[in-house]
């Protein structure tokens, strides 16, 4: 069982940054994710990190958020720059325990996660 528990979202206008946190219960053997959705949307992989640490990153958004960890805290971050109004949405932790031997690419989809967090709101007003 894995506990998820998001901060750090809020309203900013255009341009502006948030970092988002995600305190996970246990961060042994798990790839970690953020996903987000907004009203009448998909949800959507935003970026990944893979228990070896690499990092995978939906192609629109590279350059613009930087997803990291610190496991000795057991927190997964999203740093989001130059923030945009097509950025608001709400903004989910997700983990999944155990080895993952797939495609990189699949970790940005939900099928491969155990676990999620209630999400927390970005409003990137224009």
């Amino acid at each position: 069982q894995v506990l998820l528990v998001e901060s750090g979202g809020g309203s900013v206008q255009s341009g502006g940054s948030l970092r988002l946190s995600c305190a996970a219960s246990t961060y042994t053997d798990t790839n970690m994710g953020w996903f987000r959705q907004a009203p009448g949307k998909e949800r959507e992989g935003v970026a990944a990190i893979q228990d070896d640490g690499r990092t995978i990153y939906l192609d629109s958004l590279k350059g613009r958020f930087t997803i990291s960890q610190d496991r000795a805290k057991h927190t997964l971050y999203l740093q989001m720059n130059t923030l945009k109004p097509e950025d608001t949405a709400m903004y989910y932790c997700a983990a999944r325990l155990g080895y993952y031997y797939g495609p990189s690419y699949v970790l940005l989809t939900t099928s491969p996660y155990n676990y999620w967090g209630q999400g927390t709101q970005v409003t990137v007003s224009s």
